[in-house]
């Protein structure tokens, strides 16, 4: 289970928790301009905008789960298991298998708009990246500082819907995550006035009354509200500092910890990581669930004309600032 979610102050902020019982070796890769994506059905992509995020590298290959280009555009997978559909290679559709999306998107595309143009002729294959890795099944989150889009690969086709929250959970589908606001639109940051009865003397006792109602279990339609509500009434600073930290508090508010979600297997889902890219300086901000220090990697202090992916493994061992 996952949250992603975007923000905007004086910059584009874009980023997301990754929950699950394993890793997977994940590290913070930048893939230069150079670096070839060889794709299943569509050729070879020799050049391409650089993209910095969160992958697993399998034979060289940078399996995105996350990733921000060097033009601000930003795109994220979350589990989408259950709905999630891909189908065999199509005529006249631009056939890309579904670990390919992200690079597809992010190696050509400068914004949310163009994206969706592609959007139109794409199709999203079943194909593996090897034998032992089936499709993950995922829907994704789209977004630049102008707007986010969401797009799913369902049994009835692609469908890509507009995002106003700019915020992305798991299942239920997103027509059905959006519709769930409704029940919320009650929900306010101020203190709530008695609308109950006027006949009785009803108030306040504690500060924070007006979300009373905001679900806080860890089930994906409850952490999109949660998120939303969070995302949507946040307040900070538009200073890098000020930015950065109120994004790790929103995404803060949607965390598992160890011990409060037991899978089938016995294992126990946490945040693996959290990440936060500032998408107008191609920096990748994250923190892991053991080490709550803010580790930065920027894109453009590489070059970005080579080839070679540029890898960084996460610093997964807590970092504490002793004063005595």
């Amino acid at each position: 289970m996952c949250t992603a979610v975007t923000y905007c102050t004086r910059d584009f902020y874009f980023g997301r928790t990754l929950d699950y019982d394993r890793t997977f070796g994940e590290e913070v890769v930048v893939t230069p301009r150079k670096y070839p994506f060889k794709f299943r059905c569509m050729g070879t992509m020799e050049t391409h905008y650089a993209m910095i995020g969160m992958a697993h590298i399998a034979e060289g290959y940078p399996l995105y789960y996350e990733a921000v280009n060097e033009k601000g555009l930003c795109m994220a997978g979350l589990n989408f298991v259950g709905n999630a559909d891909y189908k065999k290679e199509m005529l006249d559709r631009d056939n890309v298998a579904q670990f390919e999306f992200i690079p597809w998107i992010l190696g050509q595309c400068d914004s949310a708009a163009q994206a969706s143009g592609l959007l139109e002729r794409i199709n999203l294959t079943d194909h593996r990246f090897y034998s032992e890795l089936p499709p993950a099944q995922l829907h994704w989150l789209i977004a630049d500082r102008h707007g986010a889009v969401t797009v799913e690969a369902v049994k009835d086709g692609i469908r890509v819907y507009d995002n106003p929250v700019g915020v992305l959970t798991n299942n239920p589908p997103f027509e059905e995550q959006m519709f769930q606001l409704n029940n919320y639109m009650h929900l306010s940051p101020k203190e709530p006035q008695n609308h109950f009865s006027e006949k009785l003397s009803l108030r306040a006792y504690s500060r924070g009354m007006g979300a009373l109602g905001l679900p806080g279990d860890l089930s994906s339609q409850s952490r999109f509200v949660r998120a939303a509500f969070t995302k949507m009434n946040a307040v900070s600073g538009d200073s890098e500092e000020e930015s950065v930290s109120q994004f790790f508090h929103i995404l803060g508010a949607v965390q598992n910890q160890r011990g409060c979600c037991q899978t089938d297997g016995g294992r126990y889902e946490i945040t693996i990581y959290t990440s936060c890219c500032n998408a107008d300086r191609g920096i990748y901000y994250y923190t892991t669930y053991e080490n709550h220090q803010i580790t930065a990697v920027d894109m453009f202090r590489e070059n970005l004309e080579e080839t070679q992916l540029a890898r960084y493994p996460l610093i997964t061992g807590e970092q504490i600032r002793w004063e005595n």
